[in-house]
């Protein structure tokens, strides 16, 4: 068995802080805190995935209103101990060429393309822990075949859990969290509709 670098030791008996992960140079690019713990995204990542998060960047950046940021692979810092990466998300906050995390109140979206990885985390674990934090909309998306289908969720204030809006196909309508329409099978370049 090969000894744990140094670095990966929690510095306290509780385990990591969400602050902790900007002074983990060490840490694989794609680090993320839950639960006081360290996750790692060392899997490779399928062509559709990427491809996927870069045709909903693109969308989601074209249609934003004045004031809505649009940024790819940034954490969340929901609480003292957890630090998740969604995929995309759009936030209130002004753009700041050194921010390394954006908040739940600034928050307004979080989108995650599900990986045979990231799968548990993001239908369960990432899905309650940003209804918890307050994140007001939450989109997974699966692929179903080569298709992206969109399961979209609106946050419930009281109980602080999400209710599901809807499962879209080919395409998808709203004006919350703010005016889009994404004709879906057009995300997927090469694709034919």
């Amino acid at each position: 068995m090969t000894a744990v670098p140094e670095w990966m030791r929690p510095p306290r008996p509780e385990g990591w802080y969400a602050d902790d992960l900007d002074q983990l140079r060490e840490a694989p690019r794609h680090t993320e805190l839950i639960d006081g713990a360290l996750v790692f995204m060392m899997s490779p990542q399928r062509v559709w995935h990427a491809r996927m998060v870069t045709a909903l960047v693109n969308s989601l950046t074209d249609q934003a209103p004045p004031g809505v940021e649009v940024d790819r692979e940034i954490t969340i810092r929901l609480d003292r101990w957890n630090r998740p990466e969604p995929d995309l998300l759009a936030a209130t906050a002004p753009y700041d060429p050194s921010r390394t995390f954006y908040t739940p109140e600034e928050t307004l979206l979080v989108v995650e393309v599900v990986s045979l990885e990231s799968a548990h985390r993001d239908r369960t674990v990432k899905l309650r822990k940003y209804a918890e934090a307050g994140i007001p909309h939450y989109w997974r998306v699966e692929d179903e075949g080569g298709s992206p289908v969109v399961h979209a969720y609106e946050l419930d204030g009281p109980t602080r859990s999400y209710v599901a809006t809807g499962i879209h196909r080919h395409e998808l309508h709203t004006t919350t969290p703010f005016e889009l329409k994404l004709d879906l099978d057009a995300l997927v370049p090469g694709r034919m509709s």
